[in-house]
């Protein structure tokens, strides 16, 4: 029996490694991104219910497909004292790892170009910037009004 390959996105962590925007748009839009999961005790999520309002797609960590039916809350960051979320993406499962290690709850979902563009037009008020495999080596960054636009 052979493990299931790790979620990620070659095309992303090529165009994350040449630091090349019209790349980095071009394999949002072609191919699939790897989007931290909310990880909810179980407990927690039955008493509140699903709340869809914050969701844009479901997936397994282990789904190898893309995306594009609510369902899973997206994991946004956030500083103390504002009420703006910063969205991490990522190329790889292993690049979120990288982010937070002691976590013991990792879970991610592959969104499509679809799903990406759905939770930035619900959420574009709220967010106040996008960053690519912040964990590094190569890192970017993005304003969310100008990746929605490349996803367009």
């Amino acid at each position: 029996m052979t493990e299931a390959a790790s979620p990620r996105s070659e095309a992303l962590e090529l165009a994350l490694a040449s630091q090349d925007v019209a790349a980095v748009a071009f394999a949002l839009r072609h191919d699939v991104v790897v989007v931290p999961k909310l990880v909810v005790p179980r407990a927690d999520a039955e008493a509140d219910g699903a709340d869809a309002a914050d969701s844009a797609a479901d997936a397994d960590a282990d789904s190898a497909e893309p995306v594009s039916v609510a369902a899973e809350q997206v994991r946004v960051f956030g500083r103390e004292n504002t009420d703006k979320r910063i969205l991490l993406l990522f190329s790889s499962a292993e690049a979120y790892a990288a982010m937070v290690p002691d976590d013991p709850d990792l879970e991610v979902m592959l969104y499509d170009s679809d799903a990406l563009r759905a939770f930035m037009e619900v959420h574009l008020d709220v967010l106040e910037q996008v960053f690519f495999d912040i964990a590094g080596p190569h890192t970017m960054a993005a304003a969310p009004e100008d990746l929605l636009k490349a996803l367009k």
